[in-house]
């Protein structure tokens, strides 16, 4: 009778390889046209009518939240629908791709993905890398192979944030069940956390050996005087349910058993040698010298192997996919295991498949997943019955603004339009970048959405009777939004401005009789009338999400 383990393993396998071959479309295949292929034809097959195209004003807004981090200004939406040029999607996509916002973006996305539940940071890295173009392999290999020349400064027993590659490892060697899980979820797409105490009680596919196989690859590493180090010999023991007491080999998520040199408990010499070498570089403040062997860099270059890669593929694949279309196609993205299968696995096969053999370039991943006429489908279903499941794609996905597109967009909404008329490209990301330093210190009052979203207590309040919302962006200065609407003489012009500024669309007839009503009414504090309609405008639910 074969092992468990042996059984884990082939069900890994299958897994990893079920989908390679002829089943999938051409490599030839545009990233867009792929997502569509696949998308729709689930779609046919399930007698789904999709949601149409959105309209431009929303296609604008949803792009330049998603690779911006903002809402478009009146200027750009105004030019993108008006413009009867052929492919002004595919040039605008360009153009926010170009754009430091882009950059600041995705930094920032990535920076909450990789460092969240460790009160660091890695922005600035981030920012780095992105607006170098380094491919994710590349990220990946810099965060767990970081190269130091100088120590990490420690506050009391715990080192704190420097915004550097090794924040990542440095964060979590407290914890290495908690390293273990979180390199595993971050680049891998598993949560192994369950098979720690015991085989997982519902995935067959993660046993005790593959917790204790990823562990076995961070063991060695620990930090020494400031400097992340690893020792030439370490071994990670555990015990089974049964009472076993066992060795663990160092061992990848696909069952792939790496022949590891140093299997072994430190002997007392090796203690010696090791205290020496940490005494000498503490008091030279030098990296430690690098192992013969490491560990961790046997785990990138397992991860990184042709017949092994689909993990680290599909996992980058995933979850961008989750971000710019609200819902993975495995969900939870944590969770890729043959017991949780993807909505449309030949498509994340395919595009696993297009990642790894195109460098694992982020834009033009990115790129193309925007481009497709699933993402651009509108949020709203004409037809009536039963909505279609979310995991159809059937129809756009409504999803939180992050604290970061957050506070742009309400920086932005509530400064004068006429800021952004006429505005050459490199003056427009100029004024953009200086309202991006004041967007910042509003981050923080928000939460960063979960899966769950909804607005919070502290949120509600600080829109309800908060004095930094009236001093920040209600005020009537000359430079703010309700300046000008103040110098306009016709409640007509009034609203539309008020709703383009802030909603990135014309004002509906009847949006416009309503709040040209409400405006008459106070006509004795027409200041305070268009303060309030603007304050309503920005705690609009259609303001707080991208639809």
């Amino acid at each position: 009778m074969p092992s468990r383990l042996l059984i884990s393993a082939l069900l890994a396998f299958v897994l990893v390889h079920s989908l390679r071959g002829s089943e999938l479309l051409p490599a030839s295949k545009p990233i867009e046209e792929a997502i569509d292929h696949y998308i729709d034809a689930k779609l046919s097959a399930e007698g789904i009518t999709p949601a149409v195209q959105t309209d431009d004003a929303t296609l604008i807004r949803r792009l330049t939240l998603d690779l911006a981090g903002r809402i478009p200004t009146p200027a750009e939406t105004r030019e993108f629908v008006d413009s009867k040029e052929p492919g002004k999607r595919a040039k605008l996509v360009d153009r926010l791709m170009a754009s430091p916002g882009f950059v600041r973006q995705q930094a920032t996305e990535f920076d909450v993905m990789l460092m969240q539940g460790t009160n660091g940071s890695i922005r600035a890295y981030m920012q780095t890398a992105i607006g170098e173009n380094r491919k994710w392999d590349e990220i990946f290999r810099e965060l767990l192979l970081p190269v130091e020349k100088e120590p990490m400064p420690v506050k009391g027993n715990r080192p704190s944030s420097t915004g550097k590659p090794t924040d990542f490892l440095r964060l979590r060697l407290a914890d290495m069940d908690k390293l273990t899980t979180e390199v595993s979820v971050v680049f891998f797409g598993v949560n192994v956390s369950c098979a720690r105490c015991h085989d997982h009680p519902l995935v067959a596919d993660w046993k005790q050996d593959h917790f204790f196989g990823m562990k076995s690859f961070f063991a060695r590493t620990y930090d020494m005087a400031g400097f992340i180090a690893e020792r030439e010999v370490g071994l990670v023991k555990f015990q089974t349910t049964k009472g076993q007491n066992k060795q663990a080999q160092m061992m990848f998520l696909t069952g792939k058993v790496v022949d590891a040199p140093g299997l072994k408990e430190p002997s007392k010499d090796d203690e010696k040698k090791e205290k020496e070498a940490i005494e000498k570089a503490k008091q030279a403040k030098t990296p430690p010298p690098a192992p013969k062997f490491s560990a961790r860099q046997q785990l990138v270059e397992t991860a990184l192997r042709a017949d092994s890669r689909e993990f680290f593929a599909r996992s980058i694949v995933n979850r961008l996919w989750s971000r710019l279309y609200g819902l993975g196609l495995v969900t939870p993205i944590d969770q890729m295991h043959s017991e949780n299968p993807a909505s449309h696995p030949e498509l994340l096969q395919w595009l696993a498949r297009d990642t790894a053999e195109h460098g694992y370039d982020l834009r033009r991943l990115i790129r193309g997943l925007v481009l497709s006429k699933t993402y651009s489908r509108s949020s709203r279903l004409d037809e009536k019955g039963e909505a279609p499941l979310p995991k159809t794609f059937a129809v756009a996905r409504v999803r939180p603004l992050t604290s970061y597109q957050f506070a742009m967009a309400l920086r932005l909404a509530s400064t004068d339009p006429a800021q952004f008329e006429k505005l050459k490209a490199d003056e427009l990301e100029k004024k953009i970048d200086g309202i991006e330093g004041a967007a910042r210190g509003m981050q923080s009052l928000f939460e960063w959405p979960g899966d769950e979203f909804q607005v919070g207590v502290g949120e509600a309040l600080l829109f309800s009777n908060g004095d930094r919302i009236q001093k920040e962006l209600l005020v009537d200065s000359t430079d703010r939004l309700l300046g000008k609407l103040k110098l306009l003489k016709e409640p007509k012009e009034q609203v539309q401005i008020a709703v383009r500024s802030v909603l990135c669309r014309e004002p509906s007839v009847q949006e416009v009789k309503v709040l040209e009503e409400y405006l008459a009414k106070r006509a004795d504090r027409p200041a305070e009338s268009l303060r309030q309609m603007v304050w309503a405008l920005l705690c609009s639910s259609e303001f707080r999400f991208n639809y």
